[in-house]
């Protein structure tokens, strides 16, 4: 029922594009090549459901005609490797045959979407090593790390996304966990070919991983959280499924998990701390492809890292003015911000207390932000969230909160996670933007705009444009007064867009320029005055996933760029909130399609 909405939405919004501009005949063929296209994007998103069938958990649309996906997981072996590159193959070949001249702009996007994502990925595949994220953000050159891998994607999955509602859910949790030990086995079997590669994690981040991996192995498999949330949620259930699950855990993942830590431990006594992918044999091509897909652009090293040293300048002075007129005067940006850091009226307490306030004081924040959305856009959706705590065991290796939007019918709600290791990383100066970034009007809210889109681009994702979006969003939360009377949270505010800046060349340093991670972490810290603990988290998530953090400011500079080419040329036509509209519900682009979606605004 929801996909027939969707498509009769699109199919609308397609034709007011264009019936006022074509011949009856003319409107008619665009009609005919428009399903066919929709026809073949669809199949295009089930064959992915195929590869990836916790996608459809995620966004709860494992049922009917796909329940058999609640019961499976992604092949991470060579084998599903293999296999995920020869669906995408086909598939583009398939798409190819489209012509594109013939489609609405709705639809061309469609096509343009799938087809730039996927191209994108099977570059990435060519590389016989790491994790390619299709149609998402965290490419990684390492198979498993402190931030990529099985014994961290799945139990968080099955205990926040996969819902347990009958029996035959719980069946297919218990299918998963058999699934999960496979994964964790194929994933180790990746590792064995990448250590013959020389492919080595950095020793920093093997030992986080192992740390992480002692946190997740902690106590007897039966108590572990994987086991305790289906025990949880089957109290009563005439079958005994705490039992079978702890079976499991005991007999498959705990001897899979030994395996994999016993490969880790082989890579951590040939890893060196050399930090950044310039040590692979192809490193400089690896990294360009990184790049390239974290920008959605062909932006150079060079490139990147000069646009975050001149950006950077630029934003330091505007919060130079700010430090002034609070009465930090003496020292560098950086130096005040840290001294800034330290007052105490703008921490939060330690320990339990202060993570309970964290928690607290997010929710006030985004409810706040939420109810100035109709200020901002003229389409509105739900924004329906939550606020948690990430699990204990992805803590050590995650960064400060992540965020995204929940199932396409609205019964998992979107979620800010937030890493709550250490109260003290927080302050009520920064806690707010990062809010707005994360949730509204950030991931969560731009997310159920992409879910009144067809399936496939719920499904497929672009770096630049998610974050690109979540600081245009931080800017927004500026734009609509949220700092109109706390000037310290506007420098809070200044400091995150700075902090994305001083990535652009953190990220190129390390990767292109051979920084290590300890100077990497010093010019961070020294330069945006930004926490030691956090920026070590930052630096080390660069040396994971190579290029994603530049996808940040190159696309928020992208949505601004276009903002104010479309104010040049409308003039009085231009309207703050329609700007919003055109490029929130276009749904996530590559920056070169985002470009044709503002002129299409702008002509309108």
């Amino acid at each position: 029922m929801f996909r027939t909405t969707r498509r009769s939405l699109l199919a609308g919004a397609g034709a007011s594009i264009v019936a006022s501009t074509l011949p009856a005949r003319a409107f008619a063929a665009q009609q005919s090549a428009d399903d066919h296209a929709q026809t073949l994007i669809d199949v295009v998103a089930e064959r992915y459901l195929d590869l990836f069938p916790e996608s459809a958990t995620y966004l709860g649309i494992d049922t009917d005609t796909r329940a058999n996906k609640k019961f499976e997981l992604a092949d991470r072996s060579v084998e599903g490797r293999e296999r995920v590159a020869a669906t995408l193959s086909e598939d583009v070949a398939m798409l190819n045959q489209l012509d594109l001249d013939t489609l609405s702009p709705v639809m061309r996007i469609n096509v343009d979407v799938a087809m730039t994502s996927y191209r994108l990925a099977l570059d990435g595949l060519k590389f016989p090593y790491g994790d390619v994220a299709v149609g998402s953000w965290r490419n990684a050159p390492y198979v498993v790390v402190k931030n990529v891998g099985a014994y961290l994607d799945i139990p968080q999955m099955l205990d926040s996304d996969h819902k347990i509602e009958r029996w035959s859910d719980a069946d297919a949790y218990l299918s998963r966990m058999r699934e999960y030990a496979g994964a964790l086995d194929g994933e180790t079997e990746r590792l064995k070919i990448a250590y013959d590669k020389g492919v080595i994690a950095p020793d920093f981040l093997i030992d986080k991983t192992l740390g992480a991996m002692d946190i997740a192995t902690a106590g007897a498999p039966g108590e572990w959280g994987i086991v305790k949330s289906l025990a949880a949620r089957t109290e009563g259930y005439h079958v005994d499924y705490a039992g079978a699950a702890a079976k499991i855990a005991r007999e498959a993942i705990a001897p899979a998990l030994e395996r994999q830590i016993a490969e880790l431990k082989r890579h951590r006594a040939a890893a060196t701390s050399d930090a950044g992918v310039w040590k692979f044999p192809d490193g400089e091509a690896y990294y360009a492809w990184a790049l390239r897909a974290g920008t959605t652009t062909d932006m150079t090293p060079d490139e990147v890292h000069r646009m975050g040293l001149d950006q950077g300048a630029v934003l330091h002075g505007r919060m130079d003015a700010i430090l002034n007129k609070i009465g930090y005067t003496s020292g560098s940006v950086g130096e005040r911000m840290v001294a800034l850091a330290k007052d105490p009226k703008y921490l939060f307490p330690a320990g339990d207390e202060g993570r309970e306030a964290i928690l607290a004081f997010a929710r006030g924040r985004i409810t706040a932000m939420k109810e100035k959305m109709p200020q901002a856009f003229n389409t509105l959706v739900p924004g329906s969230f939550e606020v948690k705590r990430m699990p204990l065991e992805a803590e050590p290796g995650a960064p400060m909160a992540y965020g995204g939007a929940g199932s396409i019918d609205g019964a998992v709600p979107g979620r800010m996670w937030l890493n709550l290791r250490d109260p003290g990383m927080f302050t009520r100066y920064s806690l707010p933007d990062l809010c707005y970034h994360e949730a509204i009007p950030g991931h969560v809210w731009e997310g159920e705009y992409s879910h009144r889109l067809p399936l496939i681009r719920s499904l497929l994702a672009f770096n630049a444009f998610s974050e690109g979006w979540a600081l245009y969003a931080e800017q927004l939360g500026d734009e609509l007064g949220a700092y109109d009377d706390f000037e310290v949270g506007r420098l809070g505010y200044l400091q995150s867009i700075a902090f994305r800046a001083c990535r652009l060349v953190v990220d190129t340093g390390l990767h292109a320029k051979r920084w290590t991670r300890e100077h990497a972490i010093q010019w961070f810290h020294e330069t945006n005055g930004s926490g030691i603990e956090e920026v070590t988290s930052e630096v080390e998530r660069y040396c994971s996933w190579p290029g994603q953090a530049c996808g940040y400011k190159v696309g928020h500079s992208e949505i601004n760029r276009l903002r104010d080419k479309a104010k040049a040329e409308m003039g009085e036509r231009y309207s703050f909130k329609a700007y919003n509209d055109a490029v929130v519900t276009s749904g996530n682009v590559p920056m070169t399609v985002l470009g044709r979606v503002v002129d299409r605004y702008i002509g309108g």
